[in-house]
């Protein structure tokens, strides 16, 4: 038998975290996520993190605001390792990029050494500003208000697609 040489060739996989306030209760969503994952798993480790929210009062004063938005992103803080990871943070106060710009940013965050990418989605009242402060950058996706758990999906689905990008594959849903 002949002795055949092999080359392989061993790709460091990118981690990817999702820090989420609140859970996805839509069972259709919970679709999507489950899809956007299992595609993911070709490209990436990916790690969802989902922390529950704290309940609203029926009427909202701006105390009670940033007490709710306080004790959410203790929960988020204390899920961020800073060390490698590159955070980004999804706020309607962020920057918006084009599909291929984001493909682009998310190449080079893995280029530059950092090994793990997190990024934060706050809960229905948003981010604290100590929250935005420690990450390294703060995407919006739209103007528009969503709801959180549809950011998930979003989000999700905008990592897939730089990839796919990334890559020049092509993509179809």
């Amino acid at each position: 038998m002949k002795n055949m040489d092999t080359k392989c060739e061993v790709r460091k996989m990118l981690n990817i975290k999702v820090i989420c306030v609140g859970k996805v209760k839509e069972h259709y969503l919970k679709e999507a996520i489950a899809e956007y994952a299992k595609r993911l798993g070709k490209y990436c480790h990916l790690q969802i993190v989902e922390l529950a929210d704290e309940k609203l009062p029926s009427k909202l004063y701006d105390s009670s605001i940033c007490e709710i938005k306080e004790k959410e992103c203790k929960k988020i803080k204390e899920e961020i390792i800073k060390r490698d990871s590159y955070v980004i943070s999804l706020d309607l106060r962020g920057k918006t990029m084009k599909s291929e710009t984001f493909s682009e940013k998310l190449q080079e965050i893995s280029l530059k050494g950092n090994s793990s990418i997190t990024f934060i989605i706050g809960g229905t009242l948003g981010l604290t500003e100590d929250i935005l402060q420690i990450s390294d950058e703060i995407l919006c996706f739209s103007q528009m208000t969503f709801p959180h758990q549809l950011i998930r999906v979003f989000l999700l689905e905008q990592i897939f697609r730089a990839f796919k990008i990334a890559r020049n594959e092509t993509y179809h849903w």
